[in-house]
């Protein structure tokens, strides 16, 4: 006679063991997203949110209350995601999407705000980065030089321009991903990043020339 296993019960897998196309799918069923699920979400995930504005809006005092909104958004808007796989491209849409609104609305009220404000770039495709190691007296200058100067190239492009090359350079999207985050076609998209490097590196060559 075979054993009656019926009252036995799988034990539920672990949120942490879960893959993140799981926890969205977790995260769509009933009538909320599931809490414990969405909580990994945001553990995995927040680093990317961070830096995505981090470079968007680097002298946004305000910008942790940016973060917070996203993941308000993304709670509220997750069963609309239709394919699970794609979460963290849904996410950066809705990151940019924030800081574009919030751009909008900051100029109806402040409309001389600066646009020449620094921002922090990190490692990008063309080995922009900050060296690790101590320099001395005369390296640390030029470097900090070239940095001013780089940071100051990124701040001056097109707004447009900007987004893309952050979210490729900087946040090492896809293409295609970038398009669907912007609205813009793949070609356009290409274009973008293809002109806003050709300006970086046009703005910054007495210094890639040394």
């Amino acid at each position: 006679m075979s054993a009656d296993w019926s009252h036995f019960k799988v034990p539920p897998v672990p949120v942490g063991k879960l893959s993140t196309e799981e926890l969205v799918c977790r995260c769509q069923q009933g009538f909320q997203p599931d809490r414990a699920a969405f909580t990994e979400l945001v553990r995995r995930h927040q680093t990317h949110v961070e830096r995505i504005l981090y470079h968007l809006a680097s002298d946004w005092n305000d910008r942790a209350d940016l973060v917070q909104e996203v993941w308000v958004r993304a709670y509220r808007h997750i069963k609309r995601l239709q394919d699970p796989s794609k979460f963290r491209s849904w996410l950066s849409r809705i990151a940019t999407n924030l800081f574009y609104d919030e751009l909008r609305r900051r100029k109806r009220h402040q409309p001389t705000i600066s646009l020449d404000a620094p921002r922090q770039i990190g490692h990008t495709e063309m080995e922009w980065d900050l060296p690790c190691d101590a320099p001395g007296p005369s390296d640390d200058l030029a470097t900090q030089e070239f940095y001013d100067r780089l940071k100051r190239a990124i701040a001056d492009l097109p707004e447009v321009f900007r987004t893309t090359i952050i979210l490729r350079e900087l946040d090492g999207l896809a293409y295609e991903e970038i398009a669907e985050i912007t609205g813009a076609s793949l070609g356009t998209v290409k274009s973008r990043i293809a002109r806003a490097r050709a300006r970086l590196q046009m703005e910054l060559k007495p210094y890639l020339d040394s």
